[in-house]
């Protein structure tokens, strides 16, 4: 008799390499108290380390004073919301989308979860790039499809659209990509953009069947340098974008996001009732009521571009200056530098014992890395750069003497 308590799905998800390391990494290592010990400077997940603002704080405490009997009914998708959402999305990609193709989510988890399930059937198989996000193998497997990993150029950061194409089989039906990148930082040029395309494309017509994109813009508008970002979903039209207020906002457990259907691609109608239909039975992926009626005025908050672009200028001098190889990141609040020593996890382990925590590159499957986020504070980053120093040379990297 099979007395297990948990389904082979459940199983396959845990087994995820990524969700595996990162529950390893935050439930078991010690890292929840560790985090919290005093002198410890923690540059791991992409949490708060200052207080939210006031006006975030007013504005959400003003969207929870009920206006009508109805404030906390289900809420499919508050128009007022969408709109404002729509017309963001608009200035900042280019496009000119939709209020109807607009979907508000419970985060980009919830519009990633929903649009993998709209096009993919069961064994169906979906590309992406590592470094990864965590959690791309743990949504496709949950969705009962398959995880096809390829690498990305490790000099450039960029895109390896040959390997995205050897990996493209028959059975091949989503492609993942996020720019700007995490953990890289890179935002990926228009020509790289344009050759995906017609990589695509031309793959769809091989098969006979449609392969989507599915573009993962967290990050599309912390950009430095005065750079332009520029959609994967402006060059080809089978493709759906999802975002997420969490980064932009620094509020990552207030979950509210979107996914977005562009107005280039093909007869998209019947897929905003899939997309609800999918939000609904997959467990009321809505965001919460009040979350929708802060929206409006979430979106006039900005993101301080200035400070974070600061905060990696300092970061990445100071690392140079000791030794570290870095490159220099084109967006998001991440620095993905070289491990001075092949053993990531080791050297991680060591700036832990200096009281710096990072996240090894082995849990973005790209060993000989690691990561620093800069959500931390900028006395926390200058704190930590003799600390950095110390490991580097406790290491014995080479050149340290």
């Amino acid at each position: 008799m099979d007395d297990r308590l948990t389904s082979d799905r459940v199983a396959d998800v845990q087994d995820a390499t990524p969700f595996h390391l990162l529950y390893e990494f935050y439930r078991l290592s010690g890292y929840e108290r560790r985090r919290h010990e005093p002198g410890v400077l923690d540059f791991t997940f992409g949490d708060p380390h200052d207080p939210p603002s006031s006006a975030y704080v007013e504005i959400l405490r003003d969207s929870l004073i009920p206006q009508h009997e109805l404030w906390f009914a289900y809420n499919f998708g508050d128009a007022t919301a969408i709109a404002a959402a729509t017309e963001a999305l608009r200035r900042h990609v280019g496009i000119p989308f939709e209020t109807a193709d607009v979907h508000l989510t419970t985060g980009g988890f919830a519009a990633i979860s929903t649009a993998l399930k709209i096009v993919g059937d069961a064994g169906d198989e979906v590309v992406y790039s590592l470094p990864p996000w965590f959690l791309y193998e743990g949504l496709i497997r949950e969705a009962g499809l398959l995880p096809v990993k390829v690498s990305i150029d490790r000099t450039t950061f960029d895109l390896d659209l040959d390997a995205i194409a050897a990996a493209i089989t028959p059975r091949t039906r989503i492609v993942i990509v996020n720019s700007p990148n995490n953990p890289t930082g890179r935002i990926y040029p228009v020509s790289t953009l344009e050759r995906l395309a017609a990589l695509l494309d031309e793959a769809s017509t091989r098969n006979g069947r449609r392969i989507f994109l599915i573009s993962d813009e967290a990050y599309n508008r912390i950009v430095f340098d005065g750079a332009r970002f520029r959609s994967p979903v402006e060059f080809y039209p089978w493709s759906f974008l999802a975002y997420s207020y969490g980064k932009t906002l620094l509020s990552p457990g207030e979950r509210i996001g979107y996914l977005a259907v562009p107005p280039t691609m093909p007869d998209r109608e019947p897929l905003r009732d899939a997309i609800e239909a999918i939000q609904i039975t997959g467990g009321w992926l809505f965001p919460n009521a009040s979350m929708q009626y802060a929206l409006p005025r979430l979106e006039t908050l900005e993101f301080d571009i200035p400070l974070f672009q600061r905060k990696r200028d300092v970061m990445v001098a100071g690392l140079r200056e000791i030794g570290y190889r870095v490159t220099v990141p084109e967006a998001t609040f991440y620095l993905f530098p070289e491990s001075p020593i092949a053993d990531d996890a080791a050297f991680a382990a060591a700036l832990d014992r200096e009281g710096v925590l990072v996240l090894p590159g082995r849990m973005f499957e790209t060993p000989g890395f690691f990561r620093i986020c800069l959500t931390a504070t900028m006395e926390t980053i200058e704190a930590s750069l003799p600390r950095f120093a110390a490991a580097f040379r406790a290491a014995g990297a080479p050149g340290t003497g």
